[in-house]
C-alpha cells in the first residue's frame, strides 16, 4: 500500500507493528555473509518447511500475522558462533547451529517453550539462556546495530514496526531543513569513515550553496582488510541508512541519492535494491513524498574494489565513470562534488546515527560518548582475539574492555601485544594503550586513528615487522599512482621491508624507512596517501627493538620471517647419517660418518631440505 500522507504512515507503522506482537514466537536465522557461508541458508529452508507443516501457520509476513514467524535477519554481530539463531520472545541465541538442529529447535523451543541447553552459548562453566545476557552483548551499546539480528532485513513492515521512517515523518512536518542542520550540527555526530569531520559543517556547507542541483552520496566501499561494519548495516538494517540519506537530501535541497558500494558485496547490493523497491513502493522514496513537496531518488553504483575508491573526490569520478583518482582541493565535495555540483559526502554509519538523533534530539545524543566524540561506534573485532565479531560501544571505550571485557581476552591466553587500528590507514596501539579512550582526540594525540572501525588483534606470537609488511604491500598495490609521494614512496618503502623480513635489511634501512614515511605524510596528494606509512611509522615506534632484531641480530623472535629462519643440528640427537649433507643443494652441511653434522650459516639458504630429510628429527628451526 502506498502511503499519501503523514497519518496513513503513521497506521501503516501501527498495524505492522500489531502484526508483528501477534506472532507467538519469531525465529530469526541469521542471514549476514558469515553465516550464509556457514550453512545458515539451508537452516532457514529447514524451519520454513517445519513451520508450513504446522497448522495455522504463515511463513511470509503478511495480512494475518503469522503464529510463527521465520525470518532472515541481518548479521547478529557475534560471527564466531554462527550460525546463530534467536528466537522470540524469550530471546534464546543458539550458537553453531547446523540444519540438523532445527527439529529439536521447533520441539522443544517453539513447541513446548523450553531452550535446547547444548545450543546455548556457553562461557566460564556458565550458560545464557537469552542474548541480551551473553557478556559479548551485554557490555556493548547497540544503537546503529540496534535492529541488526532482530528484524527481518527484507521487509519493510519490520522496520515500520520499530519505528523505521519515523524520523523522515519528523523531519518533513515538523521541523524545516534549517532545523534539521542545527540538529545534526548540535549533536556533534562525526563523520565514521575514519576522518571525523563534523557532519553538520558538512550539511551546513552543502545547504548553503546556491546551486539547482545538489547531491546526497553515501560511501559503502569499506575498503579496509578485515573490516565489516558498513557492510552488516546495508545487510541487516538497510532502511535506517536510506532514512539517514533522504533526511541529508531534505535538510540541504538534494533530490538525488546515490550509494557507492564495493561489488564484492553482492548480498548488500541485493538487500539495498530491494529495500529501495520497496520504500518506493510504499511511497517512501521517489515523488512528493507522504503528500510533501519533497521528492528524492536513490541510485547504486557498484565500485571495483579500489581502495582509493574510499577518498570522496575518488569516489565521486568512479560515479561518473571516470578512473577513480583523488583531486587537488579546493574546491571541496561540499562545492563542487559528483557532476560538479555541491555534494554530501558520509559513510553507511554515519547516515544510520542520523534518524536518531533526529527522533531523540541533539541533547540525548550528547549523552552518549564523549563530549568531543558523542555517539557510538562500531567495530569489527578481529585477530588473536576469543570472541571475533561485530561490535558498538560509546565512543571513549577503553582498549581494554573492548580486547578483555567484550572480546574474551587473547586467544589461549597468549598475551597481548598490539591492535592494529583503522586498517592500512592506522596504526598501532599497545599495552600501554590499554586504556586509551578510542575516541577521535584521544587516538590523535598518540598518532593513530579509528579509521573505518578495524580492530586486528595480535598477541606476542605476530611479528610486527611482518604487519608493517602486509600493510605497505596493501598500500602500495592499492595506490593509484597520480602522486609521485604515494606512487614512488610506498614502493619504496615496501621495497626495504621486503629486505628487511628477507635479512638483508641494515640499521640504515629503519632511518630511510622513517624519513620516507614522514616525507609521504607531509606531501601525498590525499588522506590514503597522507596516512599509508602509519603502520610502518607506528610499528617502528613501539616496537624498534625487533625491526634491530631483524636487521643487526638477523632473527625474528616469533619465527615468521622465512628469511631469517635458522636451522640446526642438535647434537645430541643427530646419528652422523649425512643424509642432510647429502640432500643439501649448496653443500652448506658439513661434518664426518657417525658424527654430529654442523650448518654453516653463512652458506645456508633456509630451504629446509636438511631438516625433511632428516630421519632422526636432529633437526629444528632456531628462532634465539
Amino acid at each position: 500500500m502506498r502511503v499519501k500522507n503523514r497519518e496513513e504512515l503513521q497506521q501503516k507503522r501501527l498495524e505492522a507493528k500489531e502484526a508483528m506482537k501477534k506472532q507467538t514466537h519469531r525465529i530469526l536465522v541469521c542471514a549476514g555473509t558469515g553465516c550464509l557461508a556457514g550453512g545458515s541458508a539451508k537452516i532457514y529452508d529447514r524451519f520454513v518447511e517445519l513451520a508450513a507443516k504446522e497448522e495455522g501457520v504463515e511463513v511470509e509476513f503478511g495480512e494475518e500475522a503469522a503464529h510463527t514467524g521465520v525470518k532472515r535477519s541481518g548479521c547478529h554481530g557475534f560471527c564466531e558462533m554462527g550460525p546463530l539463531v534467536r528466537i522470540e520472545p524469550k530471546n534464546y541465541l543458539y550458537v553453531k547451529v547446523t540444519e540438523e538442529d532445527c527439529e529439536e529447535i521447533f520441539e522443544e523451543t517453539i513447541r513446548n517453550d523450553r531452550p535446547v541447553e547444548r545450543l546455548l552459548y556457553e562461557e566460564n562453566g556458565v550458560k545464557y539462556e537469552t542474548q541480551e545476557k551473553i557478556p559479548f552483548y551485554e557490555k556493548q551499546t547497540r544503537l546503529v546495530l540496534k535492529n541488526c539480528g532482530h528484524i527481518d532485513s527484507e521487509n519493510i513492515n519490520e522496520y515500520l514496526a520499530v519505528g523505521g521512517y519515523q524520523a523522515l515523518e519528523k523531519a518533513l512536518f515538523d521541523m524545516t531543513p534549517e532545523d534539521v542542520v542545527k540538529e545534526i550540527s548540535d549533536s556533534d555526530l562525526r563523520g565514521r569513515g575514519g576522518g571525523g569531520f563534523q557532519t553538520g559543517y558538512k550539511w551546513k556547507q552543502v545547504a548553503r550553496q546556491n546551486a539547482e542541483e545538489k547531491y546526497v552520496v553515501c560511501n559503502g566501499d569499506e575498503g579496509d582488510p578485515g573490516a565489516f561494519m558498513d557492510r552488516s548495516v546495508m545487510e541487516g538494517d538497510p532502511h535506517k541508512m536510506l532514512e539517514g540519506m533522504m533526511i541529508a537530501g531534505y535538510a540541504v535541497g538534494a533530490s538525488k541519492g546515490y550509494i557507492y558500494v564495493r561489488a564484492e558485496y553482492p548480498l548488500a547490493i541485493n538487500r539495498l535494491k530491494t529495500a529501495i523497491a520497496q520504500a518506493e513502493e510504499a511511497g517512501l522514496l521517489g515523488e512528493n513524498i507522504l503528500g510533501t513537496s519533497f521528492s528524492f531518488q536513490i541510485h547504486i553504483n557498484r565500485g571495483a574494489g579500489a581502495f582509493v575508491c574510499g577518498e570522496g573526490s575518488a569516489l565521486t569520478a568512479s560515479i561518473e565513470g571516470e578512473r577513480g583518482m583523488p583531486r587537488t582541493k579546493p574546491p571541496r565535495t561540499v562545492e563542487q562534488g559528483l557532476f560538479a555540483k555541491p555534494t554530501v559526502l558520509n559513510n553507511v554509519e554515519t547516515y544510520a546515527n542520523v534518524p536518531m538523533i533526529i527522533t531523540e534530539g541533539a541533547a540525548w545524543y550528547h549523552t552518549i560518548g564523549t563530549e568531543g566524540s558523542p555517539g557510538t561506534k562500531a567495530f569489527a573485532l578481529t585477530g588473536s582475539v576469543k570472541h571475533t565479531g561485530l561490535i558498538e560501544v560509546p565512543m571513549g571505550t577503553t582498549l581494554r574492555k573492548i580486547v578483555y571485557d567484550i572480546g574474551g581476552g587473547v586467544k589461549q591466553d597468549v598475551p597481548f601485544k598490539a591492535v592494529q587500528i583503522g586498517g592500512p590507514s592506522g596504526g598501532c596501539l599497545v599495552t600501554n594503550n590499554l586504556e586509551v579512550a578510542l575516541d577521535f582526540d584521544s587516538l590523535k594525540k598518540l598518532n593513530a586513528m579509528i579509521g573505518s572501525g578495524g580492530l586486528v588483534v595480535m598477541d606476542e606470537n605476530t611479528c610486527m615487522v611482518e604487519v608493517a609488511r602486509f600493510f605497505m604491500n596493501f598500500t602500495q598495490n592499492e595506490s593509484c599512482g597520480k602522486c609521485v609521494p604515494c606512487r614512488e614512496g610506498t614502493k619504496r618503502m615496501l621495497d626495504i621491508l621486503e629486505d628487511i623480513v628477507a635479512g638483508k635489511g641494515t640499521e640504515e634501512s629503519l632511518e630511510l624507512l622513517e624519513e620516507l614515511g614522514q616525507a609521504i605524510t607531509d606531501t601525498a596528494l590525499c588522506g590514503l596517501g597522507k596516512s599509508a606509512a602509519l603502520p610502518v611509522l607506528s610499528t617502528l615506534r613501539n616496537f624498534r627493538e625487533e625491526y634491530l632484531e631483524h636487521v643487526v641480530d638477523k632473527r625474528c623472535r616469533t619465527g615468521t620471517c622465512h628469511g631469517l629462519v635458522r636451522y640446526k643440528i642438535l647434537p645430541d640427537a643427530c646419528k652422523g647419517c649425512s643424509k642432510c649433507a647429502r640432500n643439501c643443494p649448496v653443500n652448506a652441511i658439513n661434518g664426518k660418518i657417525k658424527e654430529p653434522f654442523a650448518i654453516d650459516q653463512s652458506v645456508c639458504i633456509k630451504c629446509g631440505a636438511c631438516m625433511e630429510n632428516c630421519p632422526f628429527g636432529a633437526i629444528v628451526k632456531d628462532f634465539s
